[in-house]
């Protein structure tokens, strides 16, 4: 008995020492590497581009296939460039499908991954395969359990009518991803109808045209050449937003819609984000925004959204409108109280919002003032021009001296309650505000106080 138990003893260290000398010298003696050429060859057969690869190693525990420098070239209807590079993927295999022949991928880790996503005017995405849908039941792989994106980075921009490279209209960076059940076929084959994976993502910034986010989270779902980013949550300019966001990839023009909810977000540092919108108003703005329209392929790819909202801003400026002082000239009085002190401020605006046709129109304007209250309601160009056209009704809030009211009636006022109120109109531009009452422009600078 004891010869037996010595020599089973043996048997197991042997067996022990064998799978120590697999783990350590197994993935060196296959040389996983050699057949390099031909997983390139296979890869490019499949996804219809060039395809890099700088390395390929094995491990056992668990069974996995590692790829250094990974990159997918653009295909000749684009621009020079990658499609995507990524600096390490960690691919863990199936052994049993092995067993049976069978490439099974459990799991894709991706680190370091740079994916620039380009549309041509014609319609078909730089990442796509026409040929897929002919050759994906030749495909050995299958839907892969869990892909994760480690500090990822991706650039979405389209082509223009010429084929140069047009301006960059999304981006993240920082990207952490984690998604569940991914189809890497139905992503390259844009006949696809099917659900191409979902989960969580999280970015430290991002760019959708001219407007920046910083620690977004949110919900991801790829579906049939449609980007849900759902249960949004991000940082934006001194305050939060909150809402969603779909991209559809199915047309020439990519089509996007937001229903986003905002809060706290400063005013000044939003403006600052646009050409020539540094320094034209302050203050804490707060309400909810949605907005759609197709990603044209031009130098100017978000001119035709369009959308409609409600905000609120709080204790700011317009310094360039100069409300106050331009209304006191307006009725040719300077006396108005707490209106004198700052002539460019505000309490509180409330406005509904309609953006159409580069323009943005309000029909209920109200503004709070110091010392002014304002019903109005107009529009300002948003195409560069800065035009204004808005009118409405203003009243001091303060009562003033018998001559200073007689003076405000003569000049158009009417006395409500004590307190004076007149029509007036805003022409010009955002920079230089016209101010009227009646029919006729009147320059408030040549305006001066009764003697």
């Amino acid at each position: 008995m004891a010869i037996r138990h010595r020599t089973g003893l043996i048997i197991i260290g042997i067996a022990a020492l064998l799978l120590l000398a697999l783990i350590f010298f197994g993935p060196a003696l296959v040389r996983v590497d050699r057949y390099r050429p031909q997983v390139i060859s296979f890869l490019q057969e499949k996804t219809g581009k060039q395809v890099e690869i700088g390395r390929l190693t094995l491990t056992f525990f668990p069974l996995s296939i590692h790829i250094d420098d990974f990159g997918v070239k653009n295909p000749p209807i684009f621009p020079r460039g990658y499609v995507v590079q990524v600096a390490r993927i960690d691919a863990e295999l199936s052994l049993g499908a092995l067993l049976h022949r069978q490439v099974v991928i459990k799991s894709l880790v991706l680190k370091d991954p740079i994916l620039n996503m380009t549309s041509d005017p014609d319609g078909p995405w730089n990442f796509e395969n026409p040929q897929a849908q002919a050759s994906q039941n030749t495909f050995p792989l299958g839907l892969i359990s869990r892909v994760q994106i480690e500090r990822g980075q991706l650039i979405a921009s389209n082509l223009l009518p010429s084929d140069a490279a047009g301006p960059v209209f999304f981006e993240a960076h920082e990207v952490f991803c984690d998604l569940e059940q991914v189809n890497l076929m139905g992503i390259i084959n844009p006949s696809s109808s099917s659900t191409d994976g979902q989960g969580t993502v999280k970015a430290g910034l991002m760019h959708f045209g001219s407007v920046e986010a910083k620690n977004m989270e949110s919900k991801l779902r790829l579906e049939a050449r449609h980007v849900y980013f759902t249960e949004v949550k991000a940082q934006v300019y001194g305050g939060n937003a909150a809402g969603d966001l779909t991209f559809d990839l199915l047309g020439k023009n990519v089509k996007f819609k937001t229903d986003v909810r905002l809060k706290g977000i400063s005013v000044a540092q939003l403006l600052a984000a646009f050409p020539s919108g540094g320094g034209k108003m302050t203050g804490k703005m707060e309400g909810d925004v949605k907005l759609a329209g197709e990603i044209e392929h031009t130098l100017r790819p978000l001119a035709g959204i369009h959308g409609a909202g409600h905000v609120t801003v709080r204790n700011g400026q317009v310094p360039s409108l100069k409300l106050n002082a331009n209304l006191m000239k307006l009725a040719h009085f300077n006396d108005l109280g707490p209106a004198k002190n700052d002539p460019s401020a505000f309490n509180v605006i409330t406005t509904d919002l309609e953006l159409d046709n580069q323009r943005i129109s309000s029909r209920v304007i109200d503004i709070d003032g110091y010392g002014v209250d304002v019903d109005g309601s107009g529009s300002v160009s948003v195409s560069g021009s800065d035009e204004l056209n808005y009118r409405g009704l203003a009243e001091i809030t303060t009562k003033e001296s018998f001559f200073t009211n007689t003076v405000a009636r003569l000049s158009g006022a009417t006395l409500k309650d004590g307190k004076l109120q007149f029509p007036f109109r805003i022409g010009g531009t955002i920079d230089n505000p016209v101010f009227s009452k009646g029919k006729g422009d009147i320059d408030v600078d040549a305006v001066q106080k009764p003697h």
